[in-house]
């Protein structure tokens, strides 16, 4: 065996681990997508198929239904009571996510700015209790937060959704470590020109912390839009309930084996918001993950 055949077998073993790894992770994924598209007798057959035998959108939609497809009901047909359309769900979980997303990367990145260039007496201890607030766990926050809630009149609303979950300790640690990299003689040369702080922050800083913010982005969104116990129990009406909490209604709805085809198609047009904001935000997020921290 050549140099050039050793060399690649050696990376080709070094990677085989990886590989491995990224295939226990896009399995369940695929197992799931094909399943979306089984009929019900197909999603339990054993032993299992990995190919799609019998292609239906009986899961989805099943206007006759046969016993192809279990005599169920589709997904869109199951929430079918206007105003509980599937759609309806979505619509809900895309608001909330996108809300919180933008107004806490808002948030973080204007308290980043501040901990991370501007020389306050104070900075330090206050980095340090942000960064303590992070020890503690949302189970401890859980009931003082729905009481405020429920004092505000919040609950079944919006609001009950987006304002508790706009600070982010993680986004503002994150954000600092990034903008202690950027450069000081470029905001001073800013303020000698006569530009405000919030100039500074919105037309310098954020343009520049762009790989960092769309790396918060993906960590962001993902967290909100699979969250589940907050909107249990701030959506205590049906039209304000999030994609996560209408899935768990399909599992109390729809018990039994037969029905996991319905659940994996549900599961499938949940997951593709999320995989279309990773796609879009893969490059800086890789950018901003590898740049963070090079300075403290």
């Amino acid at each position: 065996m050549d140099k050039t055949h050793t060399k690649l077998f050696r990376r080709v073993l070094i990677q085989l681990p990886f590989y491995l790894l990224a295939l226990t992770m896009i399995f369940p994924y695929y197992w799931m997508t094909i399943g979306a598209f089984k009929p019900s007798n197909e999603v339990v057959k054993y032993p299992p198929t990995f190919v799609i035998e019998h292609p239906t959108l009986a899961n989805y939609y099943n206007p006759s239904k046969s016993t192809v497809s279990g005599g169920l009901p589709g997904l869109f047909q199951y929430f079918e009571s206007v105003p509980l359309r599937f759609g309806t769900f979505f619509l809900n979980s895309v608001i909330i996510s996108s809300s919180i997303t933008i107004l806490s990367l808002i948030v973080a990145s204007a308290a980043a700015y501040v901990l991370a260039k501007h020389d306050l007496p104070e900075g330090h201890v206050m980095f340090l209790a942000i960064l303590a607030s992070m020890m503690i766990p949302w189970q401890v926050t859980l009931i003082p937060n729905f009481l405020l809630v429920k004092s505000l009149g919040w609950l079944n609303t919006y609001w009950g959704y987006i304002i508790p979950a706009l600070p982010k300790a993680f986004a503002v640690f994150f954000l600092r470590q990034y903008m202690l990299s950027l450069p000081d003689d470029l905001l001073d040369a800013a303020r000698i020109d006569g530009a405000s702080e919030i100039r500074i922050w919105w037309q310098i800083i954020l343009p520049l912390v762009k790989p960092a913010l769309a790396a918060m982005t993906i960590f962001i969104i993902l967290n909100e839009w699979n969250n589940f116990v907050w909107p249990l129990i701030v959506a205590q009406k049906d039209n304000m309930a999030t994609l996560t909490v209408a899935i768990s209604r399909l599992l109390t709805g729809f018990p039994g084996a037969d029905r996991q085809g319905v659940l994996m198609a549900a599961s499938l047009l949940a997951s593709i918001p999320t995989v279309i904001v990773f796609l879009v935000f893969q490059k800086h997020f890789i950018k901003g993950i590898a740049l963070t921290g090079l300075k403290s």
